[in-house]
């Protein structure tokens, strides 16, 4: 039987092509801490809505290391993920919205510097119950009808929002307070972060959403594409009317900005201390290959253009740290034109 080091010779020569340099080095690195009879851990938390990606990037990297590297993935929402990051439990934290202003002082004080890192392009994907037929479209204007905080308890019925909707009560579901999807929604509809009614259900897991819309006929609930991706079959998406008219969510559209104002970037957050250990940087750098570009796209999210990853990866190994995007003056413009215009 092959070692684990011999298994990641075998696996380099026949699937890493292209960066089969960059996991030789993770080889020998491995190998020679002797990891061969156990293995390195690498710890993730955060965003479910960035999960699917870095859960894909870690099973690929832990099959291309034979084993000598393992990539331990949690999910406790954007919010969450940061608490742990911040105190020092993660090496690595995802997240679906940019770091907030009190999150980096938290990681301030505590003396965690990070990179900050985007992955891939979403759309918040707002979507009924497949039977509910009187709707294809939606406004904003008529999202923060059904969400502004005052809405709890007064708007409760579909023909509240619409007149010529069904007079049926209206049933809401939604991710948990500390989602990064929660936040960037509210922000995005009702004017600010975490403003929103609480009469609705929540959950971190977005499986539990998916099975509340798909099983309650006057259901309307919101996450990630990805997941809607997923489950295609059994959820009935609406397209969004931010102004321009009704855009539906797609590859094309989240990509090229058209659905407005859903769209948004996601992103990994690398601790500098981590960031230094040969192991988080070849996973870095793999999940910032084109092998790990790829996985994007695989997991139904929209993969950004490749000067794009280059970009962020020459930050990582610049070791630049901070935030370009979140905090108390996050830049404007495009994603590429943010990071081609830090120092």
């Amino acid at each position: 039987m092959l070692s684990k080091c011999g298994a990641l010779k075998g696996a380099r020569s026949n699937r890493l092509g292209p960066i089969a340099v960059a996991m030789s080095m993770l080889l020998a690195v491995a190998c020679g801490y002797g990891v061969e009879g156990g293995s390195e851990t690498i710890t993730i938390d955060g965003s479910s809505t960035v999960f699917p990606i870095s859960e894909a990037a870690a099973e690929e990297f832990g099959i291309l290391t034979g084993g000598a590297v393992r990539v331990a993935v949690g999910v406790s929402g954007t919010g969450g993920g940061f608490k742990k990051f911040c105190s020092g439990e993660t090496d690595i934290t995802n997240a679906s919205r940019p770091i907030k202003a009190n999150e980096v002082e938290f990681c301030s004080d505590a003396g965690v510097d990070f990179i900050e890192m985007p992955v891939a392009a979403d759309g918040v994907t707002v979507m009924v119950n497949p039977e509910a037929d009187f709707v294809r479209c939606i406004t904003i204007e008529e999202l923060h009808t059904i969400w502004a905080p005052e809405a709890e308890g007064q708007v409760t019925n579909w023909s509240q929002v619409r007149p010529h909707w069904p007079d049926q009560r209206l049933q809401l579901y939604g991710p948990g307070v500390d989602s990064g999807t929660f936040d960037y929604f509210t922000e995005t509809v009702n004017g600010q972060a975490q403003a929103s009614r609480g009469d609705f259900t929540a959950s971190e897991n977005d499986n539990v959403l998916v099975q509340g819309i798909s099983g309650d006929r006057n259901s309307l609930g919101f996450f990630g594409y990805a997941y809607y991706y997923e489950n295609a079959e059994k959820l009935k998406v609406l397209a969004v009317d931010g102004g321009q008219g009704c855009v539906t969510p797609t590859e094309e559209t989240i990509n090229d900005g058209s659905y407005a104002p859903l769209s948004r970037p996601l992103f990994l957050y690398v601790a500098e201390s981590s960031a230094g250990t040969p192991m988080v940087q070849e996973f870095i750098r793999y999940y910032f290959s084109a092998d790990g570009q790829a996985l994007v796209g695989e997991v139904g999210y929209v993969a950004y253009q490749s000067q794009i990853y280059d970009l962020a990866l020459a930050r990582f190994e610049a070791l630049k740290t901070g935030t370009l995007f979140g905090g108390s003056d996050p830049k404007s413009g495009t994603v590429e034109e943010i990071l081609s215009a830090s120092p």
